[in-house]
């Protein structure tokens, strides 16, 4: 039986072996690419990414990816966001300066420590902790994850976090997992009919982590 294919996009600015290599641990075959015949191909994609939103923006346009990522989501077939890849799903960015991102969520990037009040003397920025994602309160805790990417992630799960932006997303419907940092509670996961995205990095989050590239895995050999 042939491995599902899954494009993991190359422009530059990604994590791109480790999300190769979590894809190979669960059955999928992995495609780093940025081919826009491949991606547009492929069973699945995955955009992963780290640095400013700007600037992976105009990155992916110069590479003519953005109607291929569209094309993607609107196709039905996974499309998963990891870090900055789960900000660019969503409609603009306020990192130095506003920027249009995929618009695919409705929401809006902000930075998470003007989002922040705390008593404590330091913030650190950037985020870099392990932390627990935890269901929303519009979900039923005994249903909520049954189904989709985080089926079978127990709540509470610890996941690795490194990022200064937060998502703010517009519909809570659209919001399937939060955490909470410095006692700010934001969304770090989120999934639109087959858009999905999250803002920690599974493939860094150990098994619980691992779990979701199982899902991607199973959702895609039914």
């Amino acid at each position: 039986m042939m491995k599902p294919r899954v494009a993991i996009v190359d422009y530059g600015v990604g994590n791109l072996f480790s999300v190769a290599q979590s894809c190979n641990h669960a059955g999928l075959e992995p495609l780093v690419t940025s081919d826009v015949r491949v991606i547009e191909s492929a069973d699945a994609v995955i955009l992963p990414g780290v640095g400013a939103f700007g600037f992976a923006m105009s990155r992916l346009n110069a590479l003519g990816l953005v109607p291929a990522l569209l094309n993607t989501a609107h196709s039905g077939r996974p499309l998963m966001g990891i870090c900055l890849g789960f900000q660019l799903l969503f409609d603009l960015s306020e990192e130095m300066g506003e920027s249009k991102g995929l618009g695919l969520i409705s929401g809006t990037v902000r930075p998470l420590a003007s989002a922040i009040s705390s008593t404590a003397q330091t913030v650190r920025i950037p985020n870099i902790s392990w932390l627990p994602i935890t269901m929303p309160r519009h979900l039923d805790n005994q249903t909520g994850w049954d189904s989709g990417l985080l089926q079978g992630v127990p709540n509470g799960s610890s996941m690795y976090f490194v990022h200064s932006y937060f998502a703010n997303a517009n519909n809570s419907d659209s919001v399937l997992a939060e955490t909470s940092y410095y006692g700010f509670n934001y969304c770090c996961v989120t999934e639109r009919e087959n858009v999905f995205g999250c803002q920690f990095h599974p493939e860094k989050s150990s098994d619980a982590g691992l779990q979701i590239y199982r899902n991607l895995a199973r959702k895609l050999k039914k």
